[in-house]
């Protein structure tokens, strides 16, 4: 059965073919069908000159391998995201219950958090919110919650929730919600670019969009504006990549020239302490958030094991330990909290040969360099006793490091360039984390302010081996 809809599909794609080839009625919009085609089906065409290169992988199958890589921290980005909110909604209902003893009212506490859709809701209510994040209206997610009988006095527990699947169900669904509509505007909005400028320079349209637009997301805050989304995925396609020639020709890492350009461009929507919890009203410090406050000292453990948050008057202890945030069992962007994810995305990009492990390993040696130095300072801010163990579990570290960094596009082409390109993103993202204390992340800045470099790195690299060996020849 497969076979037949496979050959009538394959047949309207032959008959339709002509009219997208040079000289036919759709000539402009090739592009588009050779998109369709490819994805289905695999070429068919071969070479006709007399010399060309064959090779294991092409641009498609390592597009593939990456988005494959980046499905732990996908998983995360859902459970994590809905476990975090679901935990905060019954703490807060449970501490409700304790405060107003034998006259709790579930419902009313229910209405006061806002999980109760309000009556007088409109369609129209729904929509605005979904686009704009307008928080003051009501939540559609609750409405898709409320379907399903959401039961919010059980959230269960953070490694109890991988062996009960009623638990685990619950997270993924309710992170579902906000991750999947980010990532199909984020594709949406980047593939019509790269549509758009394929059809301009009448050229196939190449995946790497599906990676940019995967990568994006994971890098944002759970309840970020849609539009937001889009417009951010925009200019990271159109100026960190497309004004350059397309793929292969940025020096740019397009996902975190969007997420850049976000920040610097509306920083209420992806900083702060009010957006990294997918809770109306939720206010909390992230890690890196928390140690960056100056008086806290040199004592990080206690700063992160004392860290709170509040919703509807409600005070919720959230302490944060190494292995929790390793794991990934804390707040931040939807993808990047986790590093055990990451690591596991590393072993695949390696194994396959797309992430350079020099880069990696380099990226760890010069924050762990950097940070175990700043470690020795006395200060009365936490952020400079921090061990280079706990720089690898806060913040996008991991995630940059893997991901981000080892885009072969922009990042060094030479072997010895790319240990000291990684070296150089490690370094920068210290610098950036402890030394400026208004901005508490560093990896993104990091990484671009690297791209930028990787060109001078490079062309460095390779005049040393040629006066290297002139002098050898000389001798």
């Amino acid at each position: 059965m497969l076979k037949l809809i496979g050959k009538f599909i394959r047949g309207q794609h032959d008959w339709a073919e002509g009219f997208f080839h040079k000289g036919g009625k759709l000539e402009r919009l090739y592009p588009l069908y050779e998109a369709h085609d490819t994805f289905l089906f695999t070429p068919g065409e071969t070479t006709k000159g007399s010399t060309h290169v064959r090779d294991a992988i092409d641009l498609k199958r390592m597009m593939s391998i990456v988005v494959v890589a980046l499905i732990p921290c996908i998983f995360m980005a859902l459970y994590n995201t809905g476990f975090q909110a679901n935990l905060i909604y019954a703490t807060a209902l449970e501490k409700m219950q304790e405060q107003q003893g034998a006259s709790f009212d579930l419902e009313a506490a229910k209405q006061t958090l806002r999980l109760t859709p309000p009556e007088d809701a409109t369609t129209s209510d729904y929509l605005v919110r979904l686009v704009t994040g307008n928080k003051s209206l009501p939540n559609w997610r609750m409405l898709v919650l409320d379907y399903f009988d959401f039961d919010w006095t059980d959230a269960g527990t953070f490694s109890g929730n991988f062996l009960s699947p009623g638990h685990l169900l619950k997270s993924l669904l309710h992170g579902a919600l906000f991750f999947f509509p980010v990532w199909f505007v984020g594709l949406a909005a980047g593939g019509l670019c790269e549509a758009f400028f394929a059809i301009v320079r009448r050229h196939e349209i190449n995946e790497g969009f599906l990676v940019t637009s995967t990568l994006f997301p994971l890098t944002l805050p759970a309840d970020i504006p849609l539009w937001q989304v889009a417009l951010g995925i925009i200019f990271g396609v159109v100026v960190g990549k497309e004004i350059f020639g397309g793929t292969g020709k940025n020096f740019l890492n397009p996902a975190l020239t969007a997420r850049a350009f976000l920040y610097f461009n509306n920083a209420p929507y992806i900083s702060g302490d009010n957006v990294w919890t997918a809770v109306d009203g939720y206010s909390g410090a992230t890690g890196l958030g928390a140690l960056a406050v100056k008086g806290t000292g040199g004592d990080v453990a206690a700063t992160l094991g004392s860290l709170q948050g509040s919703v509807a008057g409600q005070v919720i202890d959230k302490p944060l330990y190494w292995w929790d945030a390793f794991v990934g069992n804390m707040h931040g962007s939807m993808g990047e909290t986790s590093t055990l994810a990451c690591l596991i995305g590393a072993v695949i990009l390696i194994a396959s040969g797309i992430g350079s492990w020099r880069i990696m390993a380099g990226t760890v040696i010069g924050m762990a360099g950097f940070s175990f130095l700043l470690s020795q300072v006395s200060t009365d801010t936490a952020i400079y006793a921090a061990t280079p163990l706990w720089h690898l579990v806060l913040g996008g570290f991991a995630f940059g490091a893997v991901f981000m960094a080892t885009d072969p596009v922009s990042a060094s082409m030479t072997e010895t360039g790319k240990w000291i390109y990684g070296f150089l993103i490690g370094f920068m993202t210290v610098v950036v984390r402890a030394l400026n204390p208004g901005y508490a992340e560093g990896i993104m800045l990091a990484i671009l302010f690297a791209n930028c470099c990787a060109p001078l790195i490079d062309y460095f690299v390779v005049q040393a081996n040629i006066s290297r060996r002139l002098a050898r020849n000389a001798a």
